[in-house]
């Protein structure tokens, strides 16, 4: 199971195998040609609200991490972490965010959760 994350602006790579966006707004300035994303599962992203008040600098990355994990256990966002995980099962999987600090979002969640 190979699982990592990238930036979405970075150009594709042959060994990205499926490209999963796992940020809940397209990213700026990008086409979906360019982007080149398999599967964009936008109930997967951390609620608004949490989003907000991480991008504030409200609290620590490891509190913003402990409330994700929470949203993560809800029926919906559960279900289509549980579809990433078999697509990692069946080859590599590139999970893309916009995040400018990719290993200080939900991005780095998701690796750790899949891993």
């Amino acid at each position: 199971m190979s699982v990592r994350v990238r930036r979405v602006y970075e150009p594709p790579e042959p060994g990205d195998g499926v490209r999963v966006l796992v940020d809940r707004l397209w990213p700026r300035g990008l086409s979906k040609d360019a982007a080149r994303v398999d599967e964009w599962p936008k109930g997967l992203t951390p609620s608004n609200e949490l989003r907000r008040w991480y991008h504030a600098g409200e609290g620590s990355y490891e509190e913003f991490a402990r409330r994700y994990e929470a949203e993560l256990t809800a029926p919906e966002a559960a279900e289509l972490l549980d579809g990433v995980r078999e697509l990692t099962g069946k080859g590599p999987v590139t999970l893309l965010t916009a995040a400018k600090a990719p290993q200080e979002s939900h991005a780095a969640v998701l690796l750790r959760l899949l891993g």
